[in-house]
C-alpha cells in the first residue's frame, strides 16, 4: 500500500508514541525522513535515531525524549506544507515561530534545515512542518 503523505505519518507516529509513553518508534525508512529526524535531534526533540537496513526499505527507530515529569518533549507537532498544497517561504518570511520557542523546519537546496537557520543563510524553501 502507498502512502500519500509520508512525512505526514512520521509526524503522527512520534505524536502518538509520545502520548502512549512508548521509549522509541519504528518508521518505514528514507533519506528525507533521516534529515528531519537528524533535525529534531539537534533541537533536543528526540533523545536519538538509528537508520536499520532490512533488505528492503530499511527502519528509522526514533527514541523519544521525556522532561523529568516524564512528559513529552514535543508538545505539539503539526504538517504545514502538503502534497495538495505546498508551502514555500523566502527567507524574508520565514518569522520566528511562537517568539523562538518552536521550530519550523525547511527544507532548502542546502538541506532540512530550522527556519532560524535558513534566516540565517539567507535562504527559502518548503516548509515541512512546526514543533514545539
Amino acid at each position: 500500500m502507498t502512502m500519500s503523505d509520508p512525512i505526514a505519518d512520521m509526524l503522527t507516529r512520534i505524536r502518538n508514541a509520545g502520548n502512549a509513553k512508548f521509549n522509541s518508534v519504528d518508521i518505514p525508512g528514507s533519506n528525507l525522513k533521516t534529515e528531519l529526524a537528524k533535525v529534531l535531534k539537534n533541537e533536543g526533540y528526540i533523545r536519538n535515531y538509528k537508520f536499520i537496513r532490512d533488505g528492503r526499505q530499511g527502519i528509522l527507530r526514533i527514541y523519544l525524549k521525556y522532561g523529568p515529569d516524564n512528559r513529552h518533549a514535543i508538545y505539539r507537532i503539526e504538517r504545514i506544507s502538503k502534497p495538495s498544497r505546498r508551502v514555500y517561504k523566502k527567507y524574508k518570511d520565514l518569522e520566528p515561530f511562537m517568539n523562538g520557542t518552536g521550530i519550523a523546519v525547511v527544507s532548502t537546496s542546502k538541506g532540512m534545515m530550522t527556519d532560524m537557520r535558513a534566516r540565517k543563510e539567507k535562504i527559502g524553501g518548503e516548509v515541512l512542518c512546526r514543533i514545539w
